[in-house]
C-alpha cells in the first residue's frame, strides 16, 4: 500500500525558531501599535479626519494645510535612564513618529480647518465651499440669408 504525506523542508527550522524566539518571531511589527486613520466626508458638507494616537500628547502632533493637502506629523521620544549613582551602560530609549498626507477636494476651505485632540484621537475637520452654480451657455449660431436678385 502507498502511503502519501506532506513533506516540509522547513518545519524543522520554524520549530527551532519558535523555540528560541517564540511564537511571533517572523512578525516586525509585534509590540508596534501603528496610528489608525478614519477620512471620511460628513454629508457633504465637511472632510473629516479622525486620527487614532494612543500614547502621543498634544504637543507633539503638527498639522498643516498646504497645497491642496492636509498634513498631520506627531513625534515622540521617550528616554528612561537608571539610577544616577550607577554608570549608565544601556538607556532605554524609544522614538515614534506618524505621517499622514491627504489630498483634499478643490472646494475645501483651507483656511477654517479646525482640529481637536481629546482621549488620544485628532480629529481634524476640513469645511467644504460653496460651489458656484453651473452657468447656462446660450448657443449662438450665425443663418446665412440669401440674397434675392
Amino acid at each position: 500500500m502507498n502511503r502519501l504525506f506532506k513533506f516540509d523542508p522547513f518545519a524543522d527550522f520554524e520549530e527551532l525558531q519558535r523555540q528560541l524566539f517564540g511564537d511571533n518571531w517572523g512578525q516586525a511589527t509585534s509590540n508596534v501599535a501603528l496610528p489608525t486613520a478614519d477620512v471620511y466626508v460628513n454629508e457633504d458638507k465637511e472632510l473629516i479626519g479622525e486620527f487614532h494616537m494612543p500614547g502621543f500628547k498634544e504637543d507633539e502632533i503638527d498639522i498643516s494645510v498646504h497645497e491642496g493637502a492636509l498634513e498631520v506629523r506627531a513625534q515622540k521620544t521617550q528616554k528612561e535612564e537608571q539610577s544616577k549613582s550607577k554608570k549608565k551602560y544601556v538607556v532605554r530609549e524609544s522614538s515614534s513618529s506618524f505621517y499622514r498626507h491627504i489630498s483634499l477636494p478643490q472646494h475645501a476651505d483651507e483656511d477654517n480647518v479646525e482640529a481637536t485632540f481629546e482621549n488620544g484621537v485628532l480629529r481634524v475637520t476640513v469645511p467644504f465651499k460653496d460651489l458656484p452654480n453651473p452657468k447656462k451657455v446660450t448657443i449662438k449660431s450665425k443663418e446665412r440669408k440669401l440674397l434675392k436678385k
